[in-house]
């Protein structure tokens, strides 16, 4: 997309490029003499979601590379908040080198703004790719073209509380199965303990596609239409606000509040991405378990690949080789299993010159297991398509916040956000 677009879009979603640069300085800085080239990569990374990581990895890739030095701007709201910050930084003229682009928007960022594909940066250099597994590959397409390389891979899972569990005279061997099951559990949690029974994290739209591709429906539809009021998704929406407002199991609070009820004993189930294993490893103080993802009954589970491709938004040379040689340094073997061990996401390269990555994860990890085992039930994280897909998607969400709420039903909030992200929808 051309910046005269990338402006309207902004408009559209009532952005000030001024408030969102605040702090974030330049893209990159040329190298001065003996300066280094400086650029920045933006990230998705909070202090308790793998900014340790991060910083420990920007550390050692700027101790190693003298000519180059990295600065990472962490960006809030996860990759929404990421997106809006971008398009500011694009339409000011000041992108960042690198960029953590989820798969959800990886086509809107390849189709509407500037950059340069991966695949153009490393045609001298084929063999980087070579140990990448083409189904992983894949997940940085767009249109056959690999735009992004992939970094980060992940699931949801449940976390659970064993010692609630057996406070609440539950077996913590055996975990709920399917999510009749674990709405049993939680009214049995909250009964007998008091404590929040479960947790969904939902700042974004990735567990509501969990949902509904998991009960056999879609967002959009193969033929492009959307899927959003059929029953099978109406039905998936329903049982989420039930758990909130009939239940009574789910409190209905950010996922900050959620994760931090979970640490302090306060909620027994907490689904989320298992990206955030490391995080809870090192805070929790009772006995932290994980379990798959739940099923509908005997429907197939199908959980939507998250994480997240790096991107090149550099529109200098220089900065763009910079910018490569940095993602070289981080999908190289050990950084990717620190990375893979300090956050809890999947490695994008399940072997690596000849060694086993992700069976040295489990040595290490062992709670990785499920989200390891799931990746065969893993599908692509969809995004509304076209040129107004981020504002489909907060439409989206806002209905699904509507029905946790309690201020509408599923039925009534999806046939509302259809009737308004239908006109936004691409014309064929």
């Amino acid at each position: 997309m051309k910046i005269g677009k990338t402006v309207g879009a902004l408009a559209v979603l009532g952005l000030a490029a001024s408030v969102a640069l605040a702090g974030c300085g330049s893209g990159a800085s040329p190298s001065s003499g003996n300066q280094p080239l400086t650029i920045e990569y933006y990230h998705v990374n909070s202090d308790s979601f793998g900014g340790p990581a991060v910083r420990e990895l920007v550390k050692k890739f700027n101790d190693t590379h003298p000519g180059i030095r990295v600065v990472e701007r962490f960006q809030p709201d996860m990759y929404a908040g990421l997106m809006q910050n971008l398009q500011s930084a694009i339409a000011a003229g000041r992108p960042p080198a690198v960029s953590q682009i989820s798969y959800s928007h990886l086509q809107y960022a390849a189709e509407n703004f500037p950059h340069v594909s991966l695949q153009d940066l490393v045609q001298n250099d084929p063999g980087f790719l070579k140990d990448f597994p083409e189904n992983i590959l894949e997940l940085g397409r767009v249109k056959g073209k690999l735009e992004g390389i992939p970094y980060s891979i992940s699931n949801p899972v449940i976390y659970y509380n064993a010692d609630l569990f057996k406070q609440a005279g539950l077996d913590p061997e055996k975990p709920p199965k399917t999510w009749n099951e674990l709405r049993e559990v939680a009214r049995t949690v909250k009964g007998k303990t008091g404590a929040w029974g479960v947790f969904i994290r939902h700042e974004d739209n990735w567990s509501t596609q969990a949902l509904i591709e998991s009960n056999g429906g879609h967002i959009v539809n193969p033929d492009g239409s959307l899927g959003i009021t059929e029953p099978v998704a109406v039905e998936a929406i329903q049982m989420w606000g039930d758990m909130v407002n009939r239940d009574r199991t789910m409190p209905n609070v950010n996922y900050k509040e959620a994760q931090q009820a979970f640490l302090s004993g306060k909620l027994a189930m907490y689904i989320a991405t298992i990206a955030e294993l490391s995080s809870l490893k090192k805070q929790a103080t009772f006995d932290l378990r994980t379990a798959a993802y739940p099923t509908f009954g005997d429907k197939p589970r199908k959980v939507p690949a998250g994480g997240n491709v790096l991107m090149v938004f550099a529109k200098d040379p220089a900065q763009q080789q910079a910018a490569l040689e940095f993602i070289k340094f981080l999908t190289a073997p050990d950084n990717l299993k620190a990375w893979s061990l300090g956050t809890g996401y999947l490695p994008s390269r399940l072997t690596m010159g000849g060694r086993d990555v992700t069976q040295e994860l489990l040595k290490e990890a062992p709670l990785m297991k499920p989200a390891v085992d799931q990746l065969k039930d893993a599908v692509p994280w969809r995004n509304i398509p076209g040129p107004n897909s981020l504002q489909a998607e907060k439409i989206l969400l806002d209905a699904r916040m509507d029905v946790l709420a309690g201020k509408s039903d599923a039925k009534a909030a999806m046939e509302a956000a259809k009737a308004r992200i239908e006109p936004l929808l691409p014309k064929s």
